[in-house]
C-alpha cells in the first residue's frame, strides 16, 4: 500500500511539474504575439529584427555573420534575410573583414542606434506594463526559481556564446529571434538587449 501510495505521489508531482511547464510555454507564447504586434502597430517592425538589432547592440565593433547565427542559435541563412532587410533600412552596415574577405562583420549604423534605443526603452515599458501584476518581491522570487530551473536544464547549447539580450542574465536566452514575422525555431519570447 505504501508503495502504490509513494507512486501515486510521483505521478501527480510529475503531472504538476508538467503542467507548470505548459504555462509557461502558454504565458511565453502570449507576451511574444503582445510583442509583435505592438512592434508592428508602433514600430512598423518585427520582433526579429528587434531581437537582431538587441544581439548587436552589445557589440559594438559588429559581429561576424557567424557569430550573430550562432549567439542567435539559428542558421546563417534565417539571419541573413533580416540583415538583408535592416541594410536595406540603413539600421544596420556589412563591413568586409581585413585579410579575410570571405568574412562579412555587421554592425548597427548611427540611425540603427538611435532606432534600436528608442524600440528598446518602448520594449522595457511594454514588459513592465504586460507583468505589471507581479509585486517586485514576486518577480525576485520568480527569477531565481527560474534561474534555478534553468540550471538543472544544462548547459547552454550555443557554445557559451554570450547572451543576446540584457533584461539580465537570467532571462537572456529567451531572445533569439528568427526570419522577419516569425520567431526563430528553437525559442520563444523576446526581451532584447538592452537591460543591463
Amino acid at each position: 500500500m505504501t508503495g502504490q501510495r509513494r507512486s501515486s505521489r510521483a505521478e501527480s508531482t510529475s503531472k504538476q511539474k508538467l503542467r507548470l511547464w505548459l504555462r509557461l510555454l502558454r504565458l511565453a507564447h502570449s507576451i511574444e504575439v503582445e510583442l509583435r504586434r505592438r512592434f508592428a502597430s508602433e514600430f512598423k517592425t518585427t520582433l526579429p529584427k528587434f531581437d537582431v538589432m538587441a544581439a548587436l547592440s552589445r557589440a559594438e565593433h559588429g559581429m561576424k555573420m557567424t557569430e550573430l547565427s550562432r549567439y542567435l542559435m539559428v542558421s546563417n541563412g534565417n539571419v541573413t534575410g533580416i540583415i538583408d532587410r535592416l541594410v536595406a533600412e540603413e539600421i544596420v552596415e556589412r563591413r568586409a573583414q581585413a585579410g579575410d574577405r570571405r568574412a562579412t562583420f555587421v554592425r548597427l549604423t548611427g540611425k540603427g542606434v538611435a532606432r534600436f534605443g528608442i524600440m528598446a526603452q518602448a520594449h522595457e515599458g511594454w514588459i513592465a506594463e504586460i507583468l505589471a501584476g507581479y509585486s517586485s518581491a514576486e518577480t525576485e522570487t520568480l527569477f531565481a526559481l527560474l534561474g534555478r530551473a534553468r540550471t538543472a536544464a544544462g548547459p547552454r547549447q550555443n557554445g557559451g556564446a554570450a547572451d543576446l539580450a540584457g533584461v539580465a542574465d537570467a532571462s537572456d536566452q529567451d531572445r533569439r529571434s528568427a526570419a522577419d514575422g516569425q520567431r526563430f525555431p528553437r525559442r520563444r519570447g523576446s526581451g532584447g538587449t538592452h537591460v543591463r
